[in-house]
Order: structure tokens, then sequence, then C-alpha cells
């Protein structure tokens, strides 16, 4: 009979009360240093207020966090309650009382709101394709528009007259605050909306992908950080451009809960069935050989082995271990599933049998244009169905069907009923409502 070890200290309360607040709200837990210099997790308090009160809070103090001009008003937009309603529209509709889609027009921050007591926790997977801030003025809202002057008063650059206050002026950080701004109340009530085992998937660009992860971290946590996939967009290089041809976007995974959630497998590609082959005539079916030696230290796996012409290994490559036991090394042979060459004289290698591999294959971050599509492809779709009176009116931010069909893939399972949502959707025709402000 073992004794347990006494614990000579009470649980720490503090450390699961942070934990579940994390939980609730992630971008509230945040890093400090205690009064020895160490960094600790500790609650922002600032934060937690904010998000308990139906107000703006002031008070800032010194942390680790992304900070824009307009943070606290952004969370104060995102707690915010709406009056709006929605209401159907039946003659642009298309099968009203059938479809299983539906398509919501209106400002999506009031439409996320609304749909936080429908679809709270109910939406399995999102994918939203924001604008993208390309360093031009960026305008999503009239209420996201502000003047050069406006901006630099407020960020502290200038005083009320006009003055400079610093030596250079950096009139691009407005485009990064604005962008974050409205960014920031979308994405918090998106959160609430997904399932446990949900996830969100977000297209970007290089101009605010940094920002967006930083946001992310905040709103999701940063445990909950997934993945951030490059996607090929085009599939040549662009001469015209001054530096480098820009030959890829970014797609940030965030799940609701990074323990909970997984993404499906990947069909095999008919590339990966053709490494198996069948030399010499294995019942159990085609094999490839898998290499029996790693990196990794392992006392076991240091034994000399003979093969069936006789040659001698005294062990593994210098640097290197067998990565199984000389028992079952053993046993593995003797069942035949150890590969000697075709002549009985190579180094040993496992084989690997398809029939015992799983149907699948892992999801890699990076998406060639040759399995979902390129910017090109997208236009051609588009045009197909979509009439332009001038096709240079295109966007180029469109994507391709294969792109949107690949995450759908990883995110979703048929004939569940899984709920996916786009609130940057454009334009579209399904069972169409209107956000409009509730009736006096």
């Amino acid at each position: 009979m073992t004794m347990e070890p006494v614990r000579r200290t009470s649980p720490d309360l503090t450390s699961e009360h942070v934990r579940r607040l994390a939980e609730l709200f992630p971008s509230v837990v945040t890093e400090t240093r205690d009064a020895e210099g160490t960094v600790r997790q500790a609650v922002d308090f600032d934060l937690l207020r904010q998000e308990l009160s139906d107000h703006v809070v002031e008070g800032p103090q010194e942390r680790y966090q992304l900070d824009w001009p307009g943070k606290r008003a952004a969370a104060f937009a995102a707690n915010a309650p709406t009056t709006a309603t929605l209401r159907p529209d039946r003659e642009e509709s298309v099968n009203f009382d059938s479809t299983k889609n539906v398509f919501i027009e209106g400002d999506n921050l009031e439409v996320l709101k609304v749909l936080q007591e429908s679809y709270l926790g109910k939406v399995k997977m999102i994918y939203i394709d924001p604008p993208y801030n390309t360093g031009r003025d960026f305008i999503y809202d009239d209420d996201f528009a502000e003047s050069t002057a406006e901006y630099l008063q407020r960020s502290g650059q200038v005083d009320e007259t006009g003055q400079r206050l610093v030596a250079l002026a950096q009139t691009d950080g407005r485009y990064h605050s604005d962008w974050l701004s409205m960014m920031h109340p979308r994405l918090k009530l998106a959160r609430n909306l997904l399932t446990g085992d949900g996830a969100i998937f977000i297209s970007i660009d290089d101009h605010e992908v940094d920002n967006l992860r930083k946001l992310c971290d905040e709103v999701f946590g940063a445990r909950n950080f997934v993945a951030q996939i490059i996607w090929q967009k085009v599939y040549s290089p662009k001469n015209s451009a001054q530096f480098f041809s820009e030959d890829h976007d970014y797609i940030l995974v965030y799940a609701r809960d990074k323990n909970v959630w997984r993404p499906n497998s990947l069909p095999r590609t008919a590339e990966m069935e053709a490494r198996y082959k069948n030399p010499d005539n294995d019942p159990r079916g085609p094999w490839k050989p898998v290499d029996l030696t790693a990196r990794n230290a392992y006392r076991a796996g240091l034994y000399p082995i003979t093969s069936p012409s006789g040659r001698h290994f005294s062990g593994p490559p210098r640097g290197r271990y067998w990565g199984i036991s000389e028992e079952k090394f053993r046993e593995l042979n003797a069942d035949g599933r150890i590969w000697w060459g075709a002549d009985d004289s190579n180094m040993p290698a496992l084989k690997r049998f398809l029939g015992e591999m799983d149907s699948g294959r892992t999801p890699q971050t990076l998406w060639p244009y040759t399995e979902v599509g390129h910017t090109q492809d997208a236009k051609k779709t588009l045009l197909k169905y979509v009439p332009f009176e001038h096709t240079e009116n295109v966007l180029n931010s469109v994507k391709p069907v294969q792109l949107i069909q690949r995450i759908l893939q990883l995110a979703t399972s048929p004939g569940t009923g899984d709920i996916v949502m786009d609130f940057f959707g454009g334009s579209g025709t399904r069972l169409r409502w209107r956000a409009a402000p509730a009736p006096p």
C-alpha cells in the first residue's frame, strides 16, 4: 500500500478562478510582473469591469496587451444592446418555406447581436473574409471613418490647436486602429455563437495578419490558436510587383475550445496511394518501407542485427537508435514485417501496409492552388453566374469554391445538421431576412 504525499498547502483557488474567468472572458487574462519581477498570469480588472459594464470604463494601467485608439469604445460596442429585429423578405427569397439557408441583410454587428439568443453556442463553423486593410483609407462603416486631423488629435500626436506633439506623424496607425475597432466587437460576438467543438476560419493578408492574430488571442484565448494556413492564391508571379510578387494569403484558425475541437482528416491522394507497392507479393497487400531508426535517445534501441543473407549490423547508424526494442524487432521479423531489400542484405526497414493505414490524411498548413484553387478560378466562377458590365470590377479578393469546400471538409460533417456562418457574406439569394429597428 502506497501513501499519498500530504498536501502542505491548500488548493490554489486563485489559479482556478483565473482559469474559469479565462473560459468566460479570454481577453481579461493577461501577463504582469509580481514584486520579485516574475512574469505570471493575472486578471485585468479594468477589462473585466468593462465586460460587466454597460458603459465605457476608464483606468488604463501598464500591461501586456494589444492596444489602439478606440479599443475601449470597440469593447463597449460589442456589449451595447441593440433594438434591431429580423423581418422576413419573402419577395426576394427563393424557396422561403423549405430552404435551410438564411441570408440576412443589415449591419453585421447588429445582426450578430440579434442572433446571440437564437444561435448562442449553436454554430459549428464560422468562415469570414473581412475587408482587407491595404494601407489606404479604410472605410467599412461611417462610424469608423475619421479625418487625419481627428486621428492625430485622438492619438495624442497633436494638441487641440493642431500643433504637432511628436516629431513624425504616424498616420498609418489610424488605418490599423479603424480596422481593429471594426473587427473587435464582431469577433467577440462571433465567439459566443460557436459550439464547444466549433472553430472560426478567417482570411487575411500581410497587412493585418499580425494584428489579427493578437486580436484573436485576446478574444478566443491564445491557447485556442490552431493554425495559420498559407493559401497560394495565384498561379504565376506578378512581374509588375515593386518588390516581391505576393503569391499567398493567410487563413487563421481558432477553436472555441482547442481541447475539444479536431479537424476532420482529408482523403488520401492518388500520389500517396502510389507510394505503396508489393515487390514480395505479400498477401497483406501493398506496403512501403519505413525507416526503423530515430534520433531520440532510446537505451533499448542499441543492439546488433544480422540480415537473412548473413550481413551483420553492429547497430543503427551513428547518432541514431533503433525505434523499437530487440524483442519487438524479432517479433516483427518473424511476422514478415521487416524488409531487407531484394537481396536480403539491406539495412532493415518496417513494412507499413496500406490496408492498415487510416483512410485519411492529416491536413497541412500549406494549401497550394492545385488543391484549393486560386483567385483566377474564383473570378471565372463568379463571372459564370453573375453578369458584370465591366469585368475589371470583379473583386481581386474573391475566393474559389474549392477553398471554401476544403474548410467545410475540415470543420463540418455531412448529415449532422452543422450550422455554418459567414457574417461578411456580401450578397446572395437564399431565404432572406432584413435587420431593421424594432417597431415602436
